[in-house]
């Protein structure tokens, strides 16, 4: 672990090598699990105000999801996340004609209906935050499903928080990713 401000950071995503392989586990990071999206607590609002232009991008079974639970639902753990359709996938999953789960949020956002592109758990993953009273844990987190990803990631050498990079500087600025980039060429020599 190193420390970048207030972050504590895992040095798996620099060690790890990780790039979506899409078409080898078909978004299923969207549809596996027993819960929705993590989402922030800035968030919650920022689906309900988009909710309406996100709409029709989505799903029927979605839609009523949604319709029925709100755009965003507290765990029993007292965790913010995504609904989930009849406890499975994601309410905001959408399917391409080869039945992979993609985001009906970042559908609406490629369409320019709106400037937010999906719950930043989401565009970060594999990498999970953690917040705590006094700094922020970076973590690497590994699933098998992301196998296919990890293999693609050895096979083209890119480490995680390279293939992370829009995500990490959307989350934290460009300042923290360029003390991480340095960290990362030190920690590798």
């Amino acid at each position: 672990m190193f420390q970048i401000d207030k972050t504590i950071v895992s040095e798996d995503i620099i060690e790890k090598e990780f790039v979506c392989n899409l078409s080898a586990c078909k978004g299923e990071c969207c549809i596996a699990g027993e819960a929705g999206a993590p989402l922030e607590e800035d968030e919650v609002a920022v689906l309900e105000e988009i909710y309406p232009k996100v709409k029709p991008f989505l799903r029927k079974e979605g839609i009523e999801a949604i319709e029925q639970q709100g755009t965003s639902i507290m765990s029993d753990f007292g965790d913010l996340e995504t609904p989930l359709v009849n406890g499975a996938e994601c309410a905001y999953v959408v399917f391409d004609d080869k039945n992979t789960a993609l985001c009906g949020i970042e559908a609406a956002y490629l369409e320019g209906k709106i400037n937010w592109k999906k719950p930043i758990s989401c565009h970060l993953y594999p990498v999970r935050i953690q917040n705590y009273s006094s700094f922020t844990a970076v973590n690497y987190h590994k699933w098998s499903i992301c196998d296919d990803a990890c293999a693609l990631g050895e096979e083209l050498k890119v480490p995680t928080y390279k293939f992370l990079k829009d995500p990490l500087i959307r989350k934290f600025g460009t300042d923290w990713y360029e003390k991480l980039e340095k960290i990362a060429v030190e920690y590798t020599k």
